[in-house]
């Protein structure tokens, strides 16, 4: 996988409905120019997640993802920025399944977040 799809975390920024940010890490899996997320058994206080309801209220989303090493020459990261949707999408589990071996064996149980790549840019501390 190329990066950036091949990175195991970003953090997802979300904004609710007055204006104030939300950045939670997650795991995904794009495909296209689609970014995949789900909602999954990981310890939580609720289901009711602000990311989920933040979404509801205003979709635009931002996608960081980023590659730290003590080798500054090896920095990197990718910011998507894009339309989300909360969405049940069995596909979207797979792909996830497949990247993660952890949801291999217990596949998230959604709902899933489908994040429309609109623009991405990226930076690294190296052009090699």
């Amino acid at each position: 996988m190329p990066w950036p799809e091949d990175a195991r975390v970003a953090r997802l920024a979300t904004v609710d409905a007055t204006g104030r940010p939300h950045v939670v890490p997650i795991c995904f899996a794009i495909e296209g120019d689609t970014l995949y997320t789900a909602v999954d058994e990981k310890p939580k206080r609720t289901r009711r997640l602000r990311r989920l309801a933040n979404i509801e209220a205003n979709p635009v989303v931002e996608v960081l993802i980023d590659h730290y090493d003590e080798d500054w020459s090896r920095l990197r990261w990718a910011r998507l920025r894009g339309t989300a949707r909360i969405v049940e999408d069995r596909h979207a589990v797979e792909l996830l399944a497949a990247k993660y071996p952890q949801y291999q064996e217990e596949p998230p149980a959604g709902p899933v977040i489908a994040v429309a790549i609109e623009e991405q840019k990226e930076w690294t501390a190296s052009p090699s």
